[in-house]
């Protein structure tokens, strides 16, 4: 099923914040929230809003390097749920054909996120993580989080 990267929030734990990706399926009211790093959270909105800054961060730096190669991320399919841990299958059309790298979800969201390349879940990965979207309204956009960091 298509999605899209609906928000990046982050929730406040006693181990500290706990960022999650919210992937919003076309066809359904539910979403999928992928518990994903800091840094990765932070990149993903910066890809969001395009926000350049200056020198590339490491997901500017494969994407121009990919880019520099002939290569385009033509899709980013979330494709399966291994030891509660997200897989995520990287599409990408080079000048030699296509090839689908494997990758963590929050790396493939923030090369999608640049590139506005579309997200693909998995029915049966969506249907096991499923949740009303109600439960992270509530929860910080990582910006205001990140704005309060060092």
């Amino acid at each position: 099923m298509n999605a899209d990267i609906d928000a990046v929030r982050v929730a406040m734990t006693g181990e500290g914040p706990v960022p999650v990706v919210v992937l919003a399926p076309d066809d359904d009211e539910d979403i999928l929230p992928i518990f994903i790093g800091f840094e990765e959270a932070v990149s993903i909105a910066r890809g969001m809003e395009a926000e350049d800054i200056g020198r590339p961060l490491t997901h500017d730096l494969l994407l121009d390097v990919m880019e520099e190669l002939g290569g385009r991320v033509t899709r980013v399919v979330v494709s399966s749920l291994e030891d509660n841990t997200y897989i995520a299958d990287l599409h990408i059309d080079t000048p030699r054909g296509t090839t689908v790298v494997d990758a963590r979800p929050s790396d493939s969201l923030a090369l999608a996120a640049r590139t506005n390349a579309p997200v693909e879940v998995g029915d049966e990965v969506f249907e096991h993580g499923r949740r009303d979207p109600e439960e992270f309204e509530e929860l910080q956009d990582i910006n205001e989080v990140a704005e309060l960091g060092p």
